[in-house]
């Protein structure tokens, strides 16, 4: 008789990736924090969109498409994130013959104290993800939602201290310089932002 055995499957991957050393490319961060309020402080259609959303900060994501051409520094940080997210498909095992994914939307966002973003996934896309640029003490962080949640009509509550792969919602604390990748269709929301100065950091998907 063969002993019991349990094996995992349908894993749902969150790939997290070094893209900028903030000790070694100080300036290259500056720049992009540069870019950040830039557009934050003149793009006044964006602001118009984030205070009909009761959006509290300020976010690219509907009023600007071309940050890349925009800011050196922001075309810069795409090619690293673009190699990056290639890199990922691989591990992910995707079959995209001779196509490479490419970047098709790329937006800052300034989350205000007290601020948060309520959960969402990201349509029309492959990956996702974000590249974490400013997080000041009590930053928030991001959570993402086991996919298989509204189907989990009667299961029990967990105990807090199981494994990291059985959990219902994961929190990741991130990093500057690090970005965070995941497939477009897992839903995530950013919570409160505890902090006393905004958290700033920039989106992406790629097709």
């Amino acid at each position: 008789m063969t002993k019991a055995v349990t094996r995992s499957y349908f894993a749902t991957q969150i790939h997290e990736c070094p893209i900028v050393d903030p000790a070694k490319d100080a300036e290259f961060i500056e720049d992009l924090i540069d870019g950040v309020v830039m557009l934050a402080e003149g793009d006044e259609a964006g602001q118009q969109w984030c205070e009909e959303q009761g959006y509290l900060g300020y976010t690219s994501y509907a009023s600007l498409n071309d940050l890349p051409q925009r800011i050196s520094a922001f075309g810069k940080l795409e090619k690293r994130l673009v190699k990056a997210a290639n890199a990922y498909a691989k591990e992910l095992g995707f079959e995209l013959g001779s196509h490479k994914l490419s970047m098709n939307s790329f937006w800052v966002n300034v989350l205000d104290p007290g601020a948060g973003h309520s959960g969402h996934i990201h349509p029309n896309s492959v990956l996702s993800g974000t590249f974490y640029l400013d997080l000041p003490e009590g930053a928030s962080a991001i959570r993402f939602e086991d996919p298989r949640l509204p189907f989990m009509m009667n299961s029990p509550p967990q105990k807090a201290d199981i494994a990291a792969d059985l959990k219902r919602f994961i929190y990741f604390q991130p990093q500057v310089g690090q970005a965070l990748f995941w497939e477009s269709w897992l839903r995530h929301e950013v919570l409160v932002n505890m902090a006393d100065e905004p958290r700033l950091s920039i989106s992406f998907n790629l097709s």
